[in-house]
């Protein structure tokens, strides 16, 4: 079989700097690191992620066509849905029916092996494609969040479409991934999948070798902030929505703020940016917090915070939870379902907290700057979602192989 029949391809919808776009860099890297060239498709190529997308694989942009084209062609391809296709086709669908055109070209045209979907918007729109190209190219979806929490808290008709489409389309998939046991749990029960057709792979940490490029050139991220001397750091990362709850963060912090000296870093850029300034301000605790922005490399401000504080309302891995412990920062994360609990083992490799309840977040938050867990406990535990063995476990589905 030659590099052209094992090319494999990543959808995914853009490339800001959310986690799953940095996972998406990580697993093309590894993909490619084991001799197949890999094409990452998106509908939007203009994030931050773009650069190092490109370092490893070649960046396939999906341009947008009609609306209408698109909803015609997935009703076309998904005539066996057409009850649960309904609210995407009145308007106010998913924007990524405007690049299925697109992509079942794409499919056409490059023959991919296999291709990874990541995220139930791309999940249907590869099962679509792939009727209507014809082709033979395998397709593994990958849920990255608990699907009835997406459903229950959102306004948009096509969302809570979702449990109706994923439990027609789904079966299709050639194999269907969960980040965590939560995420597939829940999506077995919401959408009446059996839970053996569902396989379990946790988001991976990067290899050593590329986390904190900062530290290994021997410099200081640029920020006073992380200087010698300074007050404990608190750090957050992600983006600035309301599934972040960064606003509970802030109440948290100003409850420590009350009782010592310290500070907080929230690492990430999005909508909720001047509401959350604002409430930093009537907090009376703006001059010790900074919002820098998205931070293309979190290691070297993880590995010189004294704790992470993962606050999000719903979270079906959480990423940053695994770069903090492989940095050896403490963690403080929400019991929400999802990955944080399954991380942090129930809590033996880190603190958790009730969502959205501030004083207890600060109580955890105070108790882990004064006793932190043993830095080799928590270095130890990111060694269990390694690049390596998470990649083959993919190229396992990928390519319909058995693990070596």
């Amino acid at each position: 079989m030659d590099r052209q029949e094992r090319r494999l391809a990543i959808l995914v919808r853009a490339l800001d700097g959310g986690g799953m776009q940095r996972n998406t860099k990580r697993l093309a890297g590894a993909f490619a690191a084991r001799g197949h060239p890999v094409d990452v498709l998106a509908t939007d190529v203009s994030g931050p992620i773009r650069q190092g997308i490109e370092s490893v694989a070649r960046l396939v942009a999906l341009a947008g066509g009609s609306h209408v084209t698109g909803r015609l062609l997935a009703l076309r391809a998904g005539w066996r849905e057409r009850t649960a296709l309904r609210p995407l086709l009145l308007g106010g669908g998913p924007g990524i029916l405007a690049h299925l055109p697109a992509l079942v070209a794409y499919l056409r045209l490059a023959r991919p092996t296999a291709l990874l979907a990541l995220g139930t918007q791309c999940n249907l729109a590869a099962l679509w494609a792939r009727r209507l190209a014809g082709t033979h190219t395998r397709v593994v979806v990958s849920e990255r969040n608990t699907l009835s929490l997406v459903v229950a808290n959102t306004r948009r008709r096509f969302r809570r479409a979702y449990p109706a489409l994923v439990a027609r389309t789904y079966p299709e998939a050639d194999g269907i991934v969960a980040v965590s046991r939560a995420v597939a749990d829940d999506l077995a029960r919401t959408c009446h999948l059996a839970a053996d057709t569902i396989t379990t792979i946790p988001n991976p940490v990067p290899e050593p070798e590329d986390r904190g490029a900062d530290d290994r050139a021997g410099n200081a991220p640029a920020h006073p902030w992380l200087g010698p001397d300074q007050p404990p750091l608190i750090l957050g990362v992600g983006r600035l929505n309301w599934q972040k709850d960064f606003a509970t963060l802030l109440e948290a912090f100003a409850l420590v703020r009350r009782r010592r000296p310290a500070r907080l870093a929230i690492l990430g850029e999005g909508e909720e940016r001047q509401r959350l300034e604002a409430r930093a301000r009537e907090l009376g605790i703006a001059a010790d917090v900074v919002m820098p922005g998205f931070v293309d490399d979190p290691f070297a401000w993880m590995a010189r915070a004294r704790l992470l504080a993962l606050t999000s309302s719903q979270e079906g891995f959480g990423n940053v939870i695994v770069e903090a412990l492989a940095s050896g920062c403490p963690v403080v994360a929400s019991d929400i379902p999802g990955g944080p609990r399954e991380i942090l083992d129930g809590g033996r490799y880190g603190s958790l907290a009730p969502p959205g309840d501030a004083g207890a977040f600060a109580e955890a938050m105070l108790a882990a700057m004064d006793d932190p867990p043993a830095r080799a406990l928590l270095v130890g535990r990111a060694g269990d979602y390694a690049l390596g063995p998470i990649a083959e476990r993919y190229l396992a589905l990928l390519l319909d192989k058995e693990l070596e």
